[in-house]
Formats: C-alpha cells, structure tokens, sequence
C-alpha cells in the first residue's frame, strides 16, 4: 500500500524541483534558463520564461479609437468593428508589441476601438500604423513560378461588396464566397479570364492573407475561395476579407499614459502583500492544526510554485487585479485541506483509527471541496465572459483577474487533494498498522 503514493511523492517532488527553476529570475542561477526549446519529432515548444506584465504593471500606452460607421450599413456594423479589431490586432502583432489588448466597445451609436499597448516605447510609430484603414489588394504574378513577384491588378477593397463563410453543397467543406460590385464585378472578370490555372494573391496591409488558383473565367461577380478550410479558417479569412472591404476609418479619441514607475510600485507591494498573506496563512495552519498543518503548508508552497511556473509557461499576461486573483486564491488553497482535516477529527471522535480516518475524510469531504470551487469557477467564467457577451463584463482587467483565480482553483484543488493526501499518507500515518 506505500508503493503507490511514494511514488506519487517522487512525482509530487520532481513537479516542485521543475517549477521552482522555471520561477527563479532570468539568470538567478547558472541552472535557470531564460527559455525553453523542446522538439520532439514534430512537435516543438518554445517559450521565454519571462513574466508578462500587463499595462499597469509594466507601464505603456492605452489608447481608444472611434469608428466612424457613417458609411455603413446598420446590420454590418458589428461585423466591421469586429472585422476592424482583427485587423488592428494583426498590425500591433507585427509591430512587435508584447501581449497586446484589443477590446471593442458599443454605447449606443458609438463604436469603439480599445488598444492597450504594455511597455510601448514609440507610441507615435504605433499609432500611425494602427489608425491606418486597412488596405486590401488582389494581385497577379508577374510569371508563372512560384517564387515570381505579385503585381497589382488595380483591384482593391473598394471593388469587394462583402464576404461570407458558405458551404459547398457537394462536400460540405466551409468555403469563402466574394461578392464584387458592379466596378469590380468588371475588372475580376477581365483579371480571372487572364489568370486561368494562375494565382491570384489576395493581399492585406502588403501581407498575403490567401493565395487561391483560378480555375476558370469568373464573369459573374461571385467568387469562392476553396481550400479544404476548416471553419475557424474559413471564418477569420472571411473577417481579414471584410476588414479591406469595408472602409471603417478610425480616429483617435482618448489616449493615455501610464509610467513603469507606477507598475513597479504595483508590483513590490503585491509581492510584500503576498509574502505577508502566505506567512499568516502557513501560521493559523501549523499553530491550529500542528503536523496536519505543517505538512499542509508544505502543500501550499508547492501550490505557489507550481502557479508561477504556469503564468510563465502559458503564458499569464499579469495585471494588478490578476496579482489580487492569485492572492485571493492563496487562502482558498488550504479551504480542502481544512474541511478535510475537520472531517478527520469528526471520524476519530466517531471511533475510527487515524489512518481510517484519514482516508474517510478525503472521500466524504469531497462533495463539499467539489462544490464550493465549482461555484467560484461559474463566477470565474462570468467575469471573463469567454464568449464576448455584452450585456457582461468585457475589460481586460477584469478578466485578468477572472484567469488567475479560475487557474488558481484548479491548482488547489491538486495541491489540497493530491498532494496534501500523499504527503498525509507518507508522513502522517507511517507507521500506523492498516
């Protein structure tokens, strides 16, 4: 009966010695590695072992555009701003920005842009290249090699009606279906006609966005682009289409700026405030429940490494109500190990051995751990509002704080259960006859 949880101590230990490197500060040790590589056969990870900082934690730009939807049709307004955040997104990843936030917002006739910009340095390069209005261009190569260069064609965004998601009535495969206007229905008849068995790029903001073949003549002014797509392909391709064709131009209409020093304050008082709350928990634990609580303690420091090594590893963008998230969910940490350790001394007093006990007490104590985090995860996942509902919550921070502490539960209820019962197991009741 020891063979099973000494195992799970090895693996409990190995778990805690693996998280507390990847935690350690870039260039600590000689041993801490700024980042990790892993290639297996196909599969590859790469990932720097850097804490991302939010924007009130490293500092940056948060700036707020206002769409002007004047030129568009109310039934398309939520698809252009929508169509308008992913280009913007798109732009501020390829200006290497470091965990961007884009955020749309809608009150009343106003349509809004939210871009958050943590640790920006040339904010007025950046602006300049996010307020543009996106740029769609159909283009023909100049040969027919595949490394030819892409010409423009005078076939722009301004010549696309609209494009949708459809699907092919033979196959059932999700296809993009283009429909031009009556300039463009024109100048992509004449422009297929001479590109039969040739690409024809389509291109956003100078990057290809889809390479389709012509099969033949297209005179009609209906298009479809095929390519096995699953539907979140056929989706975004169709948004990144809609994001050329519609003209939505933004101007900027609130722009400020938050200083590093403000986040580093943030952030030494969220570690002191940390620090402090995990003495005082460790403290009520061991002086109330003496080895029980001691070796619970020993469960709650590897929770917090194994947290940190995760928010590393995902990684977790870390903001100030994402810092209050993980302390919130310290105290919760040790919730299990307290309803188990009271239900322990209740099937003692009831006559059972401490080993029975034990082992009572984390099965009928379950219904009770399972409940209570179950409940605090439906309010995790109402306040991160996954599905962009708007009558709910949609600020980042918000969800920043929603992330850490849904994450928080789910290590806790390993730390409480598993590894807290393994630790009870090997130290607790050795020696005790089963």
């Amino acid at each position: 009966m020891r063979k099973k949880p000494r195992k799970f101590l090895w693996l409990i230990i190995v778990l805690a010695i693996v998280s507390f490197f990847i935690d350690l500060p870039k260039n600590f040790l000689p041993l801490s590695s700024p980042q990790i590589n892993l290639k297996i056969g196909g599969f590859s990870f790469q990932r720097d072992l850097n804490l991302k900082k939010g924007l009130d934690l490293a500092g940056g730009t948060q700036i707020v555009f206002e769409a002007d939807m004047s030129q568009i049709g109310k039934d398309d307004r939520d698809q252009a701003l929508e169509a308008t955040k992913n280009n913007i997104e798109r732009r501020v990843n390829f200006f290497g920005v470091t965990e961007p936030v884009i955020q749309t917002s809608r009150s009343g006739e106003n349509y809004r842009l939210i871009v958050e910009l943590p640790g920006i340095q040339a904010i007025d390069e950046a602006i300049d290249l996010i307020g543009k209005t996106a740029q769609l261009e159909f283009r023909e190569q100049k040969e027919a090699t595949p490394t030819a260069e892409f010409l423009p064609t005078g076939l722009t965004g301004a010549d696309l009606a609209r494009s949708q998601v459809n699907f092919d009535p033979n196959t059932g495969q999700p296809v993009v279906s283009l429909e031009f206007n009556g300039e463009g229905k024109g100048k992509f008849a004449e422009i297929s006609s001479r590109n039969v068995g040739r690409i024809v790029g389509i291109f956003l903001d100078e990057q290809p966005v889809s390479l389709p073949i012509i099969e033949e003549p297209i005179t009609t002014g209906n298009a479809i682009i095929k390519g096995n797509f699953a539907l979140a392909e056929a989706k975004k391709l169709s948004i990144q289409l809609n994001a050329g064709a519609l003209p939505v131009p933004i101007k900027i209409i609130e722009q400020r700026n938050i200083g590093a020093t403000l986040g580093n304050e943030s952030v030494q008082k969220s570690i002191r405030a940390g620090i402090i709350g995990l003495l005082m928990v460790a403290g009520f634990m061991w002086a109330y429940y003496g080895k029980l609580g001691l070796l619970a303690n020993f469960a709650l420091i590897i929770y917090s490494l194994l947290t940190l090594a995760l928010y590393k590893l995902l990684p977790i963008t870390l903001t100030l109500p994402g810092v209050a998230g993980f302390l919130l969910s310290v105290g919760m940490a040790v919730d299990s190990n307290i309803l188990i350790f009271e239900r322990m001394k209740e099937e003692i007093r009831w006559g059972q051995s401490r080993n029975a006990a034990m082992e009572l007490a984390f099965g009928r104590a379950w219904d009770s751990i399972r409940d209570a985090n179950v409940c605090t995860l439906i309010t995790c996942f109402i306040l991160f509002n996954p599905f962009n509902w708007n009558f709910l919550n949609t600020s980042g921070l918000v969800r920043g704080f929603a992330v850490t502490l849904g994450l928080g539960i789910f290590i806790s209820l390993f730390t409480g259960v598993v590894v807290t019962r393994t630790f009870l197991r090997n130290f607790y009741s050795k020696g005790e006859e089963k």
